[in-house]
């Protein structure tokens, strides 16, 4: 076995490096690149149900427009046997990725009914998707919906997924649940087999000329890993060997990799450090972590893993409170004494 081996949902993978939803990850071609350079898994972008039904209704009333006026012209149109959606070309994907590529293949998958969860996850299962990700993302927007609520309602459709799929299940979630850690072992506890740490959310801006609201895309920068490395921190000694666990966002040097790693992640998934350095950045991602290894004496990746998590921590307070007071007090700025507050 490789010294870089990991398990991840249950799949034996090569490396703990893995390809995350991206521009990169859409088409087979590009996604066999990423794997010649070392991706160990495959993330597909999201299957969003907003862009099907959109699709399905405007194609519904393209058909029927003029039909109240002119019941009679619709005999000049052909019947229409078949109508390719977007979630059908999704799952075309999907059977060309697992044609093309010797990696694992994990469908990525957000909904926003009850139905669509279920529905589409098991097309997904059936397309041949080695693993689903449910992404979870949505504003707790609603003034008259308690935070309970909303969590009670995302764990319903992790059940419900969960019962109606057998391929292996992670879900990506946001930092934003009012007590996380609660939140991530009842997810555990209600049927996933992973986590992904963390959900990006891309704030909207203002356009002050126009008054409009625009999106910006903003790639991840290394700060970012942060908050990750934290929560898996904590997150690994409570779910120990229940679930796997995925570092997202912030990713881009072998470095990055082995503090994921370090504290108790079994992959560190990378978007942005790829889409700036290209496809084959994999690769020096990977040479960057063996070096890394090397220096510091780690003979294995399962020797690495959780070394430095919150229950191995010599001080666990430091990845909680601890961590606010130490960074408040570590600044060192010089003080201008010759300037004196006046007093009133």
């Amino acid at each position: 076995m490789s010294r870089l081996a990991t398990s991840y949902l249950g799949l034996d993978l090569r490396t703990p490096l893995v390809a995350s939803a991206s521009p990169f990850t859409r088409q087979p071609e590009s996604a066999l690149r990423m794997q010649e350079s070392g991706a160990a898994a495959i993330v597909l972008p999201s299957l969003f149900e907003e862009e099907v039904v959109h699709e399905e209704v405007e194609f519904s009333q393209a058909l029927e427009q003029g039909a109240e006026n002119f019941a009679e012209a619709l005999d000049y149109f052909p019947t229409v046997d078949a109508f390719e959606s977007t979630a059908d070309r999704y799952l075309v994907v999907i059977g060309q990725m697992k044609e093309k590529l010797d990696v694992p293949v994990i469908a990525s998958l957000n909904a926003t009914s009850s139905g669509g969860w279920v529905r589409f996850a098991k097309l997904i299962e059936e397309a041949g998707a080695d693993a689903l990700e449910l992404n979870l993302y949505r504003l707790a927007a609603d003034p008259a919906r308690s935070g309970s609520g909303m969590e009670t309602s995302d764990l319903e459709v992790v059940r419900r997924v969960r019962e109606s799929t057998g391929i292996p299940l992670a879900v990506k979630i946001s930092p934003y649940y009012s007590a996380l850690a609660n939140f991530a072992v009842s997810v555990v506890e209600t049927g996933a087999d992973g986590l992904v740490l963390f959900n990006r959310f891309y704030q909207p801006d203002l356009d002050a000329d126009s008054r409009e609201v625009v999106p910006r895309l903003e790639l991840s920068q290394p700060w970012e890993l942060r908050l990750p490395l934290r929560w898996i921190a904590i997150l690994r000694s409570h779910l120990a060997a229940r679930a796997s666990l995925a570092a997202s966002g912030g990713v881009h040097t072998g470095i990055d990799a082995a503090k994921a790693l370090l504290v108790g992640a079994d992959v560190a998934m990378m978007t942005s450090a790829v889409l700036r350095n290209g496809r084959e950045h994999f690769a020096t991602v990977e040479r960057e972590l063996v070096q890394w290894m090397d220096a510091n004496e780690y003979a294995s990746v399962s020797e690495l893993r959780g070394s430095v998590s919150y229950a191995a921590s010599d001080d666990p307070s430091a990845f909680e409170r601890a961590n606010y007071l130490k960074t408040l007090r570590s600044w060192n700025a010089p003080l201008d004494l010759t300037s004196r507050p006046q007093l009133p």
